[in-house]
This record gives C-alpha cells, structure tokens and sequence, in this order.
C-alpha cells in the first residue's frame, strides 16, 4: 500500500524529480494542485523556515503527510544571493529566464576563481499539519556559475551551474546523474534515511 503525501509546490520540474526519486520507496507524491492547495507566501527567513511554512499550508488543505522543500543558488561573490529569494531574483515577474539573465548581469566581469556556488535545499516531512517535530534534511552541491547557459535539461539556474566534478552544467547532466549529485537528491537520501527508521 503506497503512503500518499502531498507536496507543497506547483514546480511541474520538482514534481518529477520527487517522484523518480522516491518511486521505490512506495511514496505516492501528488502535487498540491489536485487539493487546491494556495500558494502561501515564503515570510520565512531561511530556507528551513519557508519549508516548514508550505509544507504546513499544503498538509492541512490537503489532510494528509507533506513534503516541502525550499531550495535556492548561493553565490559567494553576491554574499549568498540570491538564497531564499532565488525564484524572485529578478522581481515581480520573475522566470527561469530573466532570473539567470539578472545573474549574469551581476557577475559580468567576475574572474571564474571568484564565481563559487552551491545549490542549498532543505526538505521538510509532516506527519500532519500540527507536527511538533518534522524531519528536516538538508543537501548541498557545491560548482561555479557560468558566464553563458549550458544546456536544456533541468530548471532554473541548471544551465549557469557548473558540476565541477563532471565539467558540465546541471543542464548538460542526464536525470539519472543528477539524481545521484544534485541537492534535492542528497537532501532526500536524508530524509529516506529518517523514514525508514
């Protein structure tokens, strides 16, 4: 019998990725769009904050466990930006597009020694809406940001995203190799870590 649980986004790319990784596991993740869940504004000040936010808005619209994570690019050179503000980046109608237009515009000029990154995400698990102890993991991927896109695959900064240990793109990567590297991957090998307990 699969447990379902909801998760707390409307990202059609984490949805996917959600449900390639946790397929074995007898985990059914169904988006928040089927329970007409909102979207809840991230007030939070942290990734971890924004995480246990959505993940409590979307387990009691939807009555059932929930999975949420927030997750964003850190630059160095930027003192962490765009971190939690990474989907916004570029203001009121951001996209995927303008988003990393704006980040190139701030590191133009930036040597590639000084253009160190990583891929923040924090996942959250709640047995139901008013759990006083939800499980929360956290994954890294440290690379360098780029200074032109590479690549179609994946979402947001995947094409600037260095991987420096294949010397390729987020976006350059198969599914199959960023679901053994990527953020979300290590942050949910965590949280698969804390499930089976």
């Amino acid at each position: 019998m699969n447990t379902k649980i909801v998760l707390a986004s409307n990202n059609a790319g984490k949805l996917k990725e959600f449900q390639q990784l946790l397929a074995k596991q007898q985990l059914d993740i169904l988006p928040q769009a089927r329970f007409k869940v909102s979207e809840v504004e991230e007030t939070g000040l942290s990734f971890v904050e924004n995480a246990i936010i959505k993940a409590r808005h979307a387990s009691k619209i939807a009555n059932l466990p929930a999975i949420a994570d927030d997750s964003g690019l850190e630059v160095d050179f930027l003192d962490g930006a765009p971190g939690i503000y990474s989907a916004r980046f570029s203001g009121a109608n951001a996209n995927d597009a303008k988003n990393n237009q704006e980040l190139l515009e701030r590191l133009h000029d930036v040597p590639h020694e000084q253009r160190s990154a990583r891929f923040q995400c924090v996942l959250v698990y709640l047995r139901h809406p008013l759990d006083p102890t939800p499980l929360i993991c956290q994954g890294t991927w440290e690379g360098r940001i780029l200074t032109e896109p590479q690549g179609t695959n994946g979402f947001g900064y995947d094409p600037l995203f260095l991987d420096p240990t294949t010397g390729l793109s987020s976006a350059e990567l198969s599914k199959a190799e960023k679901n053994t590297r990527s953020h979300r991957a290590k942050a949910l090998q965590g949280l698969l870590a804390q499930l089976s307990q």
